[in-house]
């Protein structure tokens, strides 16, 4: 046992094989889970990371202990931790100006590669603990993520068309809510005000919306996504 992890750890062929195709099995494992959630950076692209910079690394290593080349057997690899970049920023996206999806893919993408370069070292204790620590953070902790999010904060956009009228709205609506910020009119009318307001609960969030149908004064209404 001893002479296989011994054979395993020194660069040679069968080294070589295993760690390639270590690196294929969880580089692709990582790539099943990202695919399974339908993105773009699915199994092959994970593979790919993972095996390039476990060949990077054994690229370094081999031109050291084989090839007796006077150079550090790490300068290959290190450059692999910036190169990933440009993948990263090509998983992410941004939608309607305000919502940005992909950073956990491009996350992943950066840490398959690094697991790539503990492959292609040979350290395979910490590889194997990445790949665990990856495969849990993306499979187990979504959930703790998803029940932690914050509840939609029913925020709603009234613009009244009278100034004078405000106060007296605002007394009708004050058991409702929790905040109240007076800005421009959004739709540029003279006299016309803004309110942004925010509903304690959802039922008096309805109850809100209720108020502003009842409500002559009220010439827009429109929710506001917080």
């Amino acid at each position: 046992m001893n002479n296989i992890l011994q054979t395993l750890t020194e660069i040679n062929a069968w080294s070589a094989v295993f760690r390639v195709f270590l690196a294929v099995l969880l580089g692709g494992f990582v790539g099943l889970e990202r695919g399974h959630h339908g993105r773009a950076a699915g199994l092959r692209t994970h593979i790919l990371v993972c095996l390039g910079a476990a060949v990077c690394t054994m690229v370094g290593l081999y031109t050291g202990s084989v090839l007796h080349f006077n150079n550090d057997p790490l300068r290959i690899g290190a450059q692999v931790v910036s190169g990933i970049g440009f993948l990263g920023v090509g998983t992410i996206m941004v939608r309607n100006s305000e919502r940005v999806t992909g950073l956990t893919t491009a996350a992943g993408l950066w840490a398959t590669a690094c697991l790539g370069l503990a492959i292609g070292i040979g350290f395979y204790t910490v590889a194997i603990a990445t790949f665990a620590a990856i495969m849990i953070t993306m499979s187990v902790f979504i959930r703790l993520e998803l029940s932690t999010k914050s509840k939609p904060t029913c925020c709603c956009y009234i613009e009244i068309n009278d100034v004078s009228k405000v106060n007296g709205f605002y007394d009708e609506i004050k058991a409702l809510i929790s905040r109240a910020d007076i800005i421009p009119a959004k739709s540029g009318m003279p006299a016309h005000v803004g309110l942004e307001v925010k509903a304690l609960s959802l039922d008096q969030y309805e109850q809100l919306m209720q108020k502003t149908q009842e409500n002559d004064d009220i010439v827009i209404t429109l929710p506001i996504q917080k």
